[in-house]
């Protein structure tokens, strides 16, 4: 029976569709493998060390987006870079980032601090940028992030975001990132 004009296609009135549902539901299941592979489970755990990211955050993303992680866009908050005067990323997370491997590290920098010193300052970051200001609008801060990204050659969901605050938060969803992890939970508090 084909649903026509004004149908809200609901279910079928049909004899038999509950069971054609479960037998549907089953087949699905069936074809789906419940564990992933050993050797899939290794490369991620090896791609999460590589990341510095914890196994079970890793797999969250993973399965979330269906992509790998390509960059890490740290905040200057999650930097722990406050200063102009001093715009050096602290000993221990700078050997953090040292250790990453096969993926970008970007870094957004909140004013007074200037991109340029940042950078300069801490090679360890591949690129840093100007932060989206407090008080710019949704879309200013969505073009902004985009645009990083962007000229980066990085999809949005190939970028998890690492910060401090709320408002870092919510770059997630203009930049439509991986996800947002805390800097604590990345550095290790």
């Amino acid at each position: 029976m084909i649903a026509g004009i004004g149908h809200n296609k609901g279910p079928s009135l049909e004899r038999g569709q509950k069971w054609r549902a479960f037998q549907w539901q089953k087949a699905r299941e069936a074809a789906m493998p419940r564990t992933i592979p050993l050797m899939v489970v290794k490369m991620r755990v090896a791609r999460a060390r590589e990341l510095g990211l914890d196994f079970k955050a890793y797999a969250a993303i993973r399965q979330a987006t269906g992509r790998d992680i390509l960059a890490l866009l740290f905040s200057s908050n999650a930097l722990k870079v406050m200063r102009a005067d001093a715009p050096r990323i602290p000993v221990r997370e700078a050997d953090i980032l040292g250790a990453v491997e096969n993926a970008q590290k970007l870094a957004l920098v909140h004013l007074p601090l200037s991109a340029a010193a940042v950078h300069s300052a801490n090679p360890v970051l591949d690129h840093v940028d100007a932060a989206p200001r407090f008080t710019a609008s949704w879309s200013q801060m969505r073009d902004h992030l985009g645009d990083m990204v962007q000229r980066r050659k990085l999809v949005g969901d190939q970028v998890l975001i690492v910060g401090d605050t709320g408002l870092e938060r919510d770059w997630v969803a203009a930049a439509q990132a991986a996800g947002y992890l805390e800097a604590s939970r990345y550095f290790g508090a």
